[in-house]
């Protein structure tokens, strides 16, 4: 259906802009003119092959036309994979560098905030790519967010100051949100429903290259050349990319007169009257009410300290008040009708705990490795035990992709993956308790499969019950989804953790005959820097692994917690037909 602007002209919709215009290269879809009194007679976008009234097309011509409108899309999306790879790549760079980072600058203890902040700008920037990417266009947001990622690495590769160094951080976390979800947003506008999996599945794969390469690279950079060029050296990449992006990404031509300035003038008034400034600021807000006192409590500041009650309280509040104003919105930044929908919901909350349950996973395998190992291996060594992770991620996503493709079935293909993910988890708290060998360390590989078939299940069982008019706001909240529960994830696991190694290491030590104030002193240590245990006596460094090892049990019972309740909940889950819902070019 066609929308009328301020001018009196027809304005196509962002994704029917793009459908046109795929199509007009060789998709073999294109306009037509209803004649329907619901449509009004307006023109509208449907899936009608490209054929002439005259005479049928032949065989060759149809297979010439598909492969076209295949390769035109294999184009347009691969163009955008190299942003993806850079971003996926910059994040495990700062895991390997950041101590480094803050020990030039004196600031080792506030080392945390180049994490967090590039987490908490990306989470407060995440749904709104989704919106504004339907008020302005697809490509143009996409230019945007590479651009303000690529700004971000040079304030970062140029910083003379902490402060400097963590606002780049900022930068590039509001550019590299849009960079991820917008990549599904184009996938879901100009693919069939059948195939959506599939194509995210090579996403998934090029971005756990990037992590996975990220760490390694950013180490021998800073060792070679200085950290400064772990940063400097996205510029380059990100800037073809950009150039990729404004040649191949599709862009439709605005149906104005451009030498009628009154009516261009007036149709940008009308795209920035259209954005919920209100509601984008206070979803912002709430993100970040709401992560702070998660991504500070029991590292910067106690987790009983009045400031952790007052942000979650105020996110409360910002919570209400978001959603009495989005209600008042003809436009709102999130559309609530998103969540009128139970598969919906469903589907954001099985994502959330699965991620939960993943990340508290990659948080504690490299720690046991490190604690149970002789000799202990470095920090290096022990992230490799996360390979069958990475992995299994990567592999879980090409078959799900696969099976929906030819199947349809996304619904059994979720069920299947937390109940694996949960297996794997179950293994780790039955079998891993020191001396693990190389064939039990690949207990993780499952955990990583699940989450991976998972993914790409879940965001088909999204895109089946949500209008295509949301779909972009949808994806960036699922995308928020991840980067919220992955916050949740990690210190939940540490803390668990860190609660039963003091508890079990205190009570180890008074039973080998310690006072207070030398079990307070050994169990400060202990839990502050694993190399303690390298200069421990035998009987207290027994104590030590021994309760970490209890500590990374209950780590492993959270993820395990965690995938089970996501099983519980995929049970109630709808499977629908795909070949039913609306297809796309």
């Amino acid at each position: 259906m066609v929308q009328r602007d301020v001018a009196g002209q027809s304005q196509l919709s962002e994704r029917e802009s793009l459908l046109r215009e795929t199509a007009q290269e060789g998709s073999g879809y294109h306009a037509c003119r209803s004649t329907s009194e619901e449509d009004g007679g307006n023109e509208v976008l449907e899936p009608v092959p490209e054929v002439d009234e005259e005479r049928s097309l032949g065989r060759g011509e149809t297979e010439s036309l598909k492969e076209g409108a295949h390769m035109n899309v294999v184009k347009i999306i691969s163009v955008m994979l190299l942003g993806i790879f850079v971003a996926q790549t910059d994040g495990s760079i700062l895991m390997a560098t950041h101590t480094i980072i803050a020990s030039e600058f004196n600031a080792l203890k506030d080392s945390s905030w180049l994490i967090i902040s590039f987490s908490l700008a990306g989470a407060a920037t995440q749904t709104l790519y989704g919106k504004l990417s339907d008020i302005y266009g697809r490509k143009r947001m996409v230019i945007i967010a590479y651009t303000m990622f690529m700004v971000g690495c040079a304030i970062v590769g140029v910083g003379q100051s902490m402060w400097q160094v963590v606002l780049g951080r900022i930068v590039s976390g509001a550019g590299a949100s849009g960079m991820s979800a917008l990549v599904s947003v184009f996938i879901t506008d100009l693919l069939p429903l059948r195939e959506v999996a599939q194509w995210r599945a090579y996403v998934n794969l090029v971005a756990t290259l990037g992590r996975s390469m990220g760490g390694p690279l950013g180490g021998w950079l800073a060792d070679v050349v200085g950290w400064r060029w772990s940063f400097l050296g996205q510029v380059p990449p990100i800037t073809l990319a950009i150039i990729l992006c404004s040649a191949y990404l599709p862009n439709h031509a605005s149906t104005l007169d451009e030498t009628d300035v009154s009516a261009t003038q007036q149709l940008k008034m009308s795209k920035f009257s259209r954005i919920d400034f209100k509601g984008a600021f206070l979803f912002a807000t709430l993100v970040l009410t709401l992560l702070l006192p998660i991504e500070l409590g029991g590292v910067n500041i106690p987790w009983t300290h009045p400031l952790i009650f007052v942000l979650l309280g105020a996110s409360a509040v910002l919570l209400a008040l978001f959603i009495a104003v989005e209600k008042r919105q003809a436009e709102p930044i999130l559309p609530l009708e998103i969540f009128h929908s139970k598969d919906a919901i469903l589907s954001f909350l099985i994502l959330g705990f699965q991620t939960a349950a993943q990340l508290g996973m990659m948080f504690a395998v490299p720690l046991y490795f490190q604690v149970t190992s002789t000799p202990r291996p470095s920090a290096t060594v022990a992230g490799a035990h996360l390979v069958p992770a990475v992995v299994g991620n990567a592999v879980g996503g090409m078959i799900s992709g696969s099976v929906i493709k030819r199947s349809g079935r996304y619904k059994s293909l979720v069920i299947w993956a937390v109940t694996c993910s949960s297996i794997g988890y179950l293994l780790l708290m039955l079998r891993w308790h020191g001396n693990t060998n190389w064939l039990e360390s690949l207990y993780i590989f499952p955990g990583g499969f699940g989450m991976g078939v998972a993914n790409s299940a879940l965001f088909i069982s999204l895109q089946v019950v949500i209008d295509p008019a949301h779909m972009a706001p949808a994806v960036s909240f699922m995308y928020l989804m991840q980067t919220v529960w992955a916050t949740i994830g990690l210190p939940a696991a540490n803390a668990i953790m860190q609660t039963v190694l003091r508890r079990n290491l205190g009570i180890r030590l008074f039973e080998l005959g310690y006072d207070s104030t030398e079990v307070a002193e050994i169990i400060s240590n202990a839990v502050s820097d694993v190399d303690f245990i390298d200069g421990a006596i035998e009987k207290v460094r027994n104590a030590v692994v021994q309760s970490y090892i209890d500590g990374l049990w209950w780590s492993h019972g959270f993820s395990f917690s965690c995938s089970v309740t996501a099983l519980v909940l995929a049970v109630f889950l709808k499977q629908r037909r795909l070949d039913g819902h609306k297809s796309k070019p």
